[in-house]
Order: structure tokens, then C-alpha cells, then sequence
């Protein structure tokens, strides 16, 4: 059988060990330290083909098959005993998942600004291109908040900059968050439309708030993950899907919806986040997972993956229930 390779498209033909496999099961034991969540949506996104044609999770291999596999990267494991990098110096080795020619993929740690100002002397891209002074284009694609990690692009050409740009214009992009809530999260899947609509406040900080009258259309799809609902308060671990990229567009949502986001400073339950705070949680539970897109140059539909960083793995893996994992056919 073929070796798979997450850097490029993988054709692989089944073998006797694989015959009646299930191929969902077959792509997990194959794509090391890929969620399963991403293994599911390239299934449905179609990008995984067998004899050319789409199939669903149940599907079953058999001897001879050829499986196509979209390439997949995902961030280097961090030992969990190893603190975050909240702050990346000029000259430092940044977390990347990617680089060609044309654009880097970072794995933005929580605590890093991506731009400086407003008392931050330099973000992300400052600090990128402090470590590259050869470089005559470093360009943010898109942003994230500070206290947000994941995964992010950096254009290095302007010409891919601009494509990138008309990609996320045109809902080219598949972003996707892990998120942690309070409270009672039942759906399976819920579809969150709302208006949205920024203000500052009278000592100038950015805030958003719902207003279906005046506010930008928004989009979010949320999906239940994991949930712990035999604590005090009852947890939920989600996914949400952006369809549309407002400011602070999930924390609103949730906001809104009665789940406050664990850690939000802005939106959230400011008296749990500082019980959180005291149980081992003390940045906001927002993690940009996994992000698709068209390569601007070859236009082959990449996908990369950051797991989830070590303090929040370690917060997850001290819950006392063992969380119910959810799949999505």
C-alpha cells in the first residue's frame, strides 16, 4: 500500500489489512493527530474519493480500492507539560505549520497580538518581519483576537494577498473554532443568523452588540462536540463554523444565546471566568482549529490543522466526566 503523505494529495489502493474497513475509521488511523471532527468534514466536503467518486463515512473499502486523500497539515505536538508561548521575540522561531512561495500558515499562540498598537509595541507580523528583514512582502490575510490561538495566513506576495482577500469575500474560506460554554448545549447542530453591530465605549474599547435592525448580517453554525453536563455549572465543547467573519462574531453569538464562552473578558460571565481562572483555565477557550482555503497560486484545496493548545487540553483532560465525542456524518 501507498505510504500517506499529509503534505499532498495522497492516492492510496486498499490492501487485504484494509478490506472492510470503514473508511471514516480508516482515515483516523491513517491521519495521525487529525481530530476527527476535520476527518468527518473532508468526507463531506468531498476532497476523500474512492474510485474517483464521493462516499459517506460508513463506506466500506474493499481489496483494491484507490482513496484519494486531500493533504492535511497539523501543528507539531507540544508536550503538555510544556507552557504556552505567550510571546514570540524578533528573531525567534515562529510556530509555523506551512510556507511556500506564496503564503505561511502560523499557529498562533493565545497572548500574541497579531498587529501592534494600543500599548502593544509589536504584534505578529511586526515581529515576523523583524525576523525576516529579507523579505520584501508580509501581509496579515486575516486576523484574531489577542487571547485567540490557531491557526492564522500571511500572505507573501501581493498577488496572493489579493486572492486570499476575494476568497474570504466570496466564502471560499472553511474556519472553524473550538469553543468551551457554560451550560446545557442539546443541539447537535444549530444555525446561529443575527445582526451585529460595533460601538465603542465612552473610554474607546471596541464592542459589538445584537442589533438585527442596524447590525451586519452574521453566521455561525455551531456543532456539539463534547459535553459535560454532570458538573456544576454543566459544560459544552462545541465547533463553530464561521460562514460570515464579524468582530468577536462567536463570542457574541453565544453570549446572546445564554452559553458564555469560558475566559471571555468582554462578553462572558466575569464571576465563572475568574473561578475558572482559580481551577486552571485563565485565557478566553477560543481556538481557531482548522481553516480550508484555495492555494492562490496552484488553487489545490489545502487544509490545516492546529490542536488545541496545552492549557486547554490539560483544562479538558481534568473534567471529571469523560466527555460524550459526538461525529458528523
Amino acid at each position: 500500500m501507498n505510504e500517506l503523505s499529509k503534505d499532498a494529495v495522497s492516492w492510496l489502493t486498499i490492501g487485504e489489512d484494509a478490506v472492510g474497513q470503514r473508511i471514516d475509521n480508516y482515515l483516523t488511523r491513517h491521519l495521525k493527530g487529525v481530530p476527527k471532527s476535520h476527518i468527518y468534514r473532508i468526507l463531506r466536503s468531498g476532497e476523500v474519493r474512492v474510485n474517483k467518486g464521493r462516499v459517506g463515512p460508513d463506506a466500506r473499502l474493499a481489496l483494491g480500492d484507490v482513496v484519494r486523500v486531500p493533504p492535511v497539515r497539523t501543528a507539531a505536538r507540544v508536550d503538555p507539560g510544556t507552557p504556552a508561548p505567550h510571546h514570540v521575540r524578533a528573531g525567534e522561531a515562529m510556530p509555523i505549520l506551512f510556507e511556500d512561495e506564496a503564503l505561511i500558515v502560523i499557529d498562533k499562540p493565545s497572548g500574541l497580538a497579531v498587529h501592534g498598537g494600543s500599548g502593544i509595541a509589536a504584534g505578529l507580523i511586526e515581529q515576523l518581519r523583524a525576523a525576516r528583514p529579507q523579505a520584501k512582502f508580509l501581509e496579515l490575510v486575516h486576523r484574531l483576537d489577542r487571547d485567540t490561538s490557531g491557526v492564522m495566513l500571511v500572505a507573501k506576495k501581493r498577488a496572493a494577498l489579493v486572492d486570499l482577500h476575494a476568497q474570504l469575500r466570496d466564502h471560499g474560506f472553511d474556519k472553524r473554532y473550538q469553543v468551551l460554554v457554560r451550560g446545557r448545549w442539546r443541539d447537535a447542530m444549530r444555525r446561529v443568523k443575527l445582526g451585529l453591530h460595533k460601538f465603542s465605549t465612552a473610554d474607546g474599547e471596541r464592542r459589538v452588540r445584537v442589533d438585527d435592525d442596524d447590525g451586519q448580517e452574521s453566521e455561525t453554525i455551531f456543532r456539539r462536540q463534547a459535553t459535560w453536563f454532570d458538573r456544576d455549572p454543566p459544560l459544552a465543547l462545541l465547533e463553530a463554523e464561521l460562514k460570515t467573519g464579524r468582530t468577536h462574531q462567536i463570542r457574541v453569538h453565544l453570549t446572546h444565546l445564554g452559553f458564555p464562552l469560558a475566559g471571555d473578558d468582554k462578553y462572558g460571565d466575569f464571576a465563572w471566568n475568574k473561578e475558572l481562572a482559580r481551577t486552571g483555565l485563565k485565557r478566553m477557550f477560543l481556538h481557531a482549529q482548522t481553516l480550508a482555503f484555495e492555494h492562490p497560486v496552484t488553487r489545490e484545496r489545502l487544509s490545516f490543522v492546529a490542536p488545541l493548545p496545552p492549557e486547554l487540553a490539560r483544562f479538558i483532560a481534568k473534567l471529571d466526566a469523560a466527555p460524550v465525542i459526538v461525529p458528523h456524518a
